[in-house]
């Protein structure tokens, strides 16, 4: 394992990542990348799809088994046209 340090937000707040050497081989060839950026965007993305989630679960009348139902045709739908 390779650790990345990336700082994050104008506080410039650290932390440390795990990364696979190959990965870390293959991010050190693209130097004109701002890893950091990229990072940060991907956990504010991130974040976001979570708190979206929450929000609507906060507001939602569907139990978990409603939402287990739901999930099973998204994806046998998914399936269906893929498999097309």
């Amino acid at each position: 394992m390779c650790y990345h340090i990336i700082q994050i937000g104008d506080e410039m707040s650290n932390m440390t990542l795990s990364v696979p050497e190959e990965l870390h081989r293959r991010m050190k060839e693209h130097t004109e990348l701002k890893w950091s950026d990229i990072a940060r965007r991907a956990f504010e993305r991130k974040l976001k799809e979570v708190e979206m989630a929450e929000k609507l679960l906060r507001t939602s009348e569907l139990t978990e088994e409603d939402a287990e139902k739901i999930g099973h045709k998204i994806k046998g739908s998914i399936r269906r046209r893929l498999s097309k």
